[in-house]
Protein backbone atom coordinates (compact mmCIF):
# COMPACT_ATOMS: atom_id res chain seq x y z
CA UNK A 1 0.00 0.00 0.00
CA UNK A 2 1.10 3.59 -0.48
CA UNK A 3 2.63 5.17 2.63
CA UNK A 4 -0.32 7.56 2.93
CA UNK A 5 -2.71 4.64 3.45
CA UNK A 6 -0.83 3.46 6.53
CA UNK A 7 -0.57 7.04 7.80
CA UNK A 8 -4.34 7.54 7.49
CA UNK A 9 -4.97 4.18 9.14
CA UNK A 10 -2.81 5.15 12.10
CA UNK A 11 -4.54 8.52 12.39
CA UNK A 12 -8.14 7.38 12.04
CA UNK A 13 -8.54 3.68 12.90
CA UNK A 14 -9.95 4.47 16.35
CA UNK A 15 -12.43 7.12 15.14
CA UNK A 16 -13.45 6.34 11.55
CA UNK A 17 -16.98 4.91 11.27
CA UNK A 18 -15.86 2.07 8.99
CA UNK A 19 -13.19 0.68 11.31
CA UNK A 20 -15.31 1.04 14.44
CA UNK A 21 -18.50 -0.57 13.16
CA UNK A 22 -16.69 -3.28 11.20
CA UNK A 23 -14.89 -4.48 14.33
CA UNK A 24 -18.23 -4.92 16.12
CA UNK A 25 -19.78 -6.73 13.15
CA UNK A 26 -16.85 -9.13 12.84
CA UNK A 27 -16.82 -9.78 16.60
CA UNK A 28 -20.51 -10.78 16.53
CA UNK A 29 -19.94 -12.90 13.42
CA UNK A 30 -17.08 -14.78 15.12
CA UNK A 31 -19.10 -15.25 18.29
CA UNK A 32 -21.99 -16.83 16.40
CA UNK A 33 -20.19 -18.95 13.83
CA UNK A 34 -16.50 -19.62 14.58
CA UNK A 35 -17.01 -21.96 17.59
CA UNK A 36 -13.54 -21.16 18.90
CA UNK A 37 -12.18 -22.85 22.03
CA UNK A 38 -11.78 -20.68 25.13
CA UNK A 39 -7.98 -20.75 24.82
CA UNK A 40 -7.92 -20.17 21.04
CA UNK A 41 -4.60 -19.39 19.38
CA UNK A 42 -5.21 -16.67 16.80
CA UNK A 43 -3.05 -15.14 14.07
CA UNK A 44 -3.92 -11.98 12.18
CA UNK A 45 -2.01 -11.68 8.92
CA UNK A 46 -1.68 -8.17 7.53
CA UNK A 47 -2.73 -6.51 10.77
CA UNK A 48 -1.81 -2.98 9.65
CA UNK A 49 -1.63 -0.71 12.67
CA UNK A 50 -3.17 -3.40 14.88
CA UNK A 51 -6.63 -1.88 15.16
CA UNK A 52 -8.31 -5.32 15.07
CA UNK A 53 -6.04 -6.90 17.67
CA UNK A 54 -8.00 -5.85 20.79
CA UNK A 55 -11.20 -7.21 19.24
CA UNK A 56 -9.54 -10.51 18.30
CA UNK A 57 -7.96 -10.76 21.76
CA UNK A 58 -11.47 -11.22 23.14
CA UNK A 59 -11.42 -14.70 21.56
CA UNK A 60 -7.98 -15.95 22.67
CA UNK A 61 -4.26 -15.25 22.53
CA UNK A 62 -3.40 -13.24 19.44
CA UNK A 63 -0.25 -13.12 17.33
CA UNK A 64 0.17 -10.88 14.31
CA UNK A 65 2.08 -10.29 11.09
CA UNK A 66 2.55 -7.02 9.21
CA UNK A 67 5.12 -6.37 6.48
CA UNK A 68 5.16 -2.55 6.70
CA UNK A 69 7.77 -1.54 9.33
CA UNK A 70 6.03 1.61 10.60
CA UNK A 71 2.62 -0.03 10.87
CA UNK A 72 4.23 -3.09 12.46
CA UNK A 73 5.78 -0.93 15.19
CA UNK A 74 2.39 0.61 16.05
CA UNK A 75 0.75 -2.81 16.05
CA UNK A 76 3.44 -4.18 18.34
CA UNK A 77 2.80 -1.38 20.85
CA UNK A 78 -0.91 -2.17 20.81
CA UNK A 79 -0.36 -5.89 21.15
CA UNK A 80 2.31 -5.59 23.81
CA UNK A 81 4.71 -7.97 22.07
CA UNK A 82 6.57 -8.18 18.76
CA UNK A 83 4.67 -8.50 15.49
CA UNK A 84 6.14 -10.71 12.77
CA UNK A 85 6.94 -9.73 9.19
CA UNK A 86 6.56 -12.99 7.22
CA UNK A 87 5.07 -12.25 3.77
CA UNK A 88 2.32 -14.15 2.00
CA UNK A 89 2.12 -16.61 0.41
CA UNK A 90 5.33 -18.22 1.74
CA UNK A 91 4.89 -17.20 5.43
CA UNK A 92 8.46 -18.24 6.29
CA UNK A 93 9.00 -19.19 9.92
CA UNK A 94 5.29 -19.26 10.81
CA UNK A 95 4.32 -22.41 12.70
CA UNK A 96 2.16 -24.80 10.73
CA UNK A 97 -0.82 -26.61 12.18
CA UNK A 98 -0.83 -24.28 15.20
CA UNK A 99 -3.81 -21.89 15.01
CA UNK A 100 -7.50 -22.10 15.79
CA UNK A 101 -8.18 -18.94 13.78
CA UNK A 102 -6.30 -17.05 11.09
CA UNK A 103 -7.76 -13.61 10.32
CA UNK A 104 -7.11 -11.86 7.00
CA UNK A 105 -9.21 -8.71 6.95
CA UNK A 106 -8.94 -6.83 3.66
CA UNK A 107 -5.67 -8.59 2.88
CA UNK A 108 -6.26 -11.30 0.26
CA UNK A 109 -6.98 -8.74 -2.46
CA UNK A 110 -3.42 -7.44 -2.01
CA UNK A 111 -1.85 -10.79 -2.89
CA UNK A 112 -1.21 -11.55 -6.56
CA UNK A 113 -1.60 -15.32 -6.10
CA UNK A 114 -4.61 -15.39 -3.80
CA UNK A 115 -5.08 -19.16 -4.13
CA UNK A 116 -1.51 -19.86 -2.98
CA UNK A 117 -1.98 -17.46 -0.06
CA UNK A 118 -5.22 -19.13 1.02
CA UNK A 119 -3.65 -22.57 0.71
CA UNK A 120 -0.74 -21.45 2.91
CA UNK A 121 -3.17 -20.12 5.52
CA UNK A 122 -4.98 -23.44 5.54
CA UNK A 123 -1.70 -25.09 6.44
CA UNK A 124 -1.46 -22.96 9.59
CA UNK A 125 -4.68 -24.32 11.07
CA UNK A 126 -5.16 -26.88 13.81
CA UNK A 127 -7.84 -29.53 13.16
CA UNK A 128 -11.13 -27.66 13.27
CA UNK A 129 -9.43 -24.32 12.68
CA UNK A 130 -10.90 -21.58 10.49
CA UNK A 131 -9.85 -18.57 8.44
CA UNK A 132 -11.81 -15.33 8.82
CA UNK A 133 -11.70 -13.56 5.46
CA UNK A 134 -13.01 -10.11 4.54
CA UNK A 135 -12.48 -8.62 1.07
CA UNK A 136 -13.79 -5.69 -1.00
CA UNK A 137 -16.65 -6.56 -3.34
CA UNK A 138 -17.55 -5.79 -6.97
CA UNK A 139 -14.83 -5.27 -9.57
CA UNK A 140 -16.97 -2.55 -11.18
CA UNK A 141 -16.46 -0.46 -8.02
CA UNK A 142 -12.71 -0.22 -8.76
CA UNK A 143 -11.45 3.28 -7.93
CA UNK A 144 -8.45 5.32 -6.85
CA UNK A 145 -8.92 3.78 -3.41
CA UNK A 146 -8.00 0.37 -4.86
CA UNK A 147 -5.00 1.83 -6.67
CA UNK A 148 -3.38 3.46 -3.61
CA UNK A 149 -4.10 0.30 -1.60
CA UNK A 150 -2.31 -1.81 -4.25
CA UNK A 151 -5.26 -4.13 -4.75
CA UNK A 152 -5.04 -6.80 -7.43
CA UNK A 153 -8.79 -7.33 -7.58
CA UNK A 154 -12.17 -6.91 -5.93
CA UNK A 155 -14.32 -10.01 -5.48
CA UNK A 156 -17.79 -11.30 -6.16
CA UNK A 157 -19.18 -14.00 -3.90
CA UNK A 158 -18.58 -16.47 -6.73
CA UNK A 159 -14.94 -15.52 -7.36
CA UNK A 160 -14.08 -15.57 -3.65
CA UNK A 161 -15.76 -18.96 -3.21
CA UNK A 162 -13.88 -20.27 -6.26
CA UNK A 163 -10.49 -19.11 -4.91
CA UNK A 164 -11.24 -20.73 -1.56
CA UNK A 165 -12.28 -23.97 -3.30
CA UNK A 166 -9.10 -24.02 -5.42
CA UNK A 167 -7.05 -23.63 -2.25
CA UNK A 168 -8.51 -26.86 -0.88
CA UNK A 169 -10.85 -25.09 1.53
CA UNK A 170 -14.60 -24.62 1.81
CA UNK A 171 -16.44 -21.41 2.61
CA UNK A 172 -19.06 -21.12 5.35
CA UNK A 173 -21.46 -18.25 5.98
CA UNK A 174 -20.17 -16.37 2.92
CA UNK A 175 -22.12 -13.12 2.66
CA UNK A 176 -22.00 -9.49 1.68
CA UNK A 177 -21.80 -6.85 4.37
CA UNK A 178 -21.69 -3.06 4.49
CA UNK A 179 -24.95 -3.38 2.57
CA UNK A 180 -27.07 -0.69 4.22
CA UNK A 181 -24.71 2.04 2.99
CA UNK A 182 -24.07 0.36 -0.37
CA UNK A 183 -26.38 2.72 -2.33
CA UNK A 184 -24.44 5.74 -1.03
CA UNK A 185 -21.11 4.09 -1.82
CA UNK A 186 -22.30 3.27 -5.32
CA UNK A 187 -23.50 6.81 -5.90
CA UNK A 188 -20.18 8.22 -4.67
CA UNK A 189 -18.17 5.95 -6.99
CA UNK A 190 -20.33 6.80 -10.02
CA UNK A 191 -20.25 10.52 -9.26
CA UNK A 192 -16.47 10.39 -8.98
CA UNK A 193 -16.20 8.81 -12.42
CA UNK A 194 -18.64 11.23 -14.02
CA UNK A 195 -16.94 14.32 -12.58
CA UNK A 196 -13.37 13.09 -12.92
CA UNK A 197 -12.90 13.41 -9.15
CA UNK A 198 -12.09 9.83 -8.28
CA UNK A 199 -10.58 10.47 -4.85
CA UNK A 200 -8.57 8.03 -2.73
CA UNK A 201 -8.97 10.07 0.47
CA UNK A 202 -10.69 7.91 3.09
CA UNK A 203 -10.37 10.29 6.03
CA UNK A 204 -13.45 10.47 8.28
CA UNK A 205 -16.31 12.73 7.17
CA UNK A 206 -17.53 15.53 9.49
CA UNK A 207 -18.42 14.23 12.94
CA UNK A 208 -22.24 14.17 12.50
CA UNK A 209 -21.93 12.14 9.31
CA UNK A 210 -19.25 9.91 10.83
CA UNK A 211 -21.58 9.14 13.73
CA UNK A 212 -24.55 8.52 11.43
CA UNK A 213 -22.60 6.18 9.13
CA UNK A 214 -21.21 4.27 12.11
CA UNK A 215 -24.70 3.84 13.60
CA UNK A 216 -26.14 2.59 10.31
CA UNK A 217 -23.25 0.25 9.53
CA UNK A 218 -23.22 -1.19 13.07
CA UNK A 219 -26.86 -2.27 12.68
CA UNK A 220 -25.56 -5.04 10.44
CA UNK A 221 -24.04 -6.83 13.43
CA UNK A 222 -27.54 -8.23 14.02
CA UNK A 223 -27.98 -9.29 10.39
CA UNK A 224 -24.73 -10.64 8.91
CA UNK A 225 -24.88 -14.41 8.66
CA UNK A 226 -28.44 -14.54 9.98
CA UNK A 227 -30.26 -13.11 6.97
CA UNK A 228 -29.46 -13.00 3.24
CA UNK A 229 -27.70 -9.66 2.74
CA UNK A 230 -28.24 -7.50 -0.32
CA UNK A 231 -25.09 -6.53 -2.24
CA UNK A 232 -22.58 -4.70 -0.09
CA UNK A 233 -19.20 -3.01 -0.30
CA UNK A 234 -17.50 -6.04 1.30
CA UNK A 235 -17.73 -9.82 1.62
CA UNK A 236 -17.01 -11.91 4.71
CA UNK A 237 -16.69 -15.65 5.17
CA UNK A 238 -15.17 -18.36 7.33
CA UNK A 239 -13.06 -20.90 5.43
CA UNK A 240 -11.94 -24.29 6.68
CA UNK A 241 -10.10 -27.27 5.24
CA UNK A 242 -12.23 -29.83 3.41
Amino acid sequence: MDRIVYDRMAAHDSTHWWYRARRDILADYLTRYAALPADARILEIGCGTGHNLPMLSGFGRVEAIEIDPAARAIAGERLGRPVGDAPLPALPGVERGAYDLVAVLDVVEHIEDDVAALKAMGGLLKPGGKILIAVPAHQWMWSAHDVVNHHHRRYSKATLAAAIERAGLRAKKLTYFNSLLFPLATAARLAGRMTGRDDSDDSPPPKPLNTAFETIFRLERHLVGRLPMTPGVSIVTLAEPK
